[in-house]
């Protein structure tokens, strides 16, 4: 794949200046929208498009209907998030979540309606 960078819009932008500091705590996906646990009390929805909003936790899990332990962790140490990148290729979207010690790598295709989550050390 040839990722580029993707232009975000204002909402986005809006978001991801929240979550600049956060530190990711765990993360699942439901209905296609990938869900990541922040350590801010929210949790940030991201959908297959990679618009984005922040809903606090309480309200997200009970209108998702999980509790917090629904949320997948990662043995790789993240610490908190320093930047975000969002890339695109055709109907494939990546957002890269960079942490102090790893990055979360979330890639959507719009054409596949799929989502999937890793994460690695940088």
């Amino acid at each position: 794949m040839t990722w580029t960078a993707a232009e975000t819009n204002k909402h986005q932008d809006h978001v991801i200046a929240h979550v600049i500091g956060a530190t990711p705590l765990g993360h699942f996906i439901h209905d296609e929208t990938a869900y990541v646990l922040l350590d801010i009390g929210f949790i940030w929805n991201i959908y297959l498009d990679l618009e984005m909003g922040l809903v606090p936790q309480v309200m997200a899990l009970s209108e998702l209907g999980v509790d917090a332990e629904s949320f997948e962790t990662t043995d790789v140490e993240c610490g908190p998030i320093e930047s975000v990148e969002v890339f695109e290729d055709d109907q494939e979207r990546r957002l890269v979540l960079n942490c102090e010690h790893s990055a979360w790598v979330i890639e959507t295709s719009l054409e596949r309606r799929s989502t999937r989550i890793n994460a690695a050390l940088r």
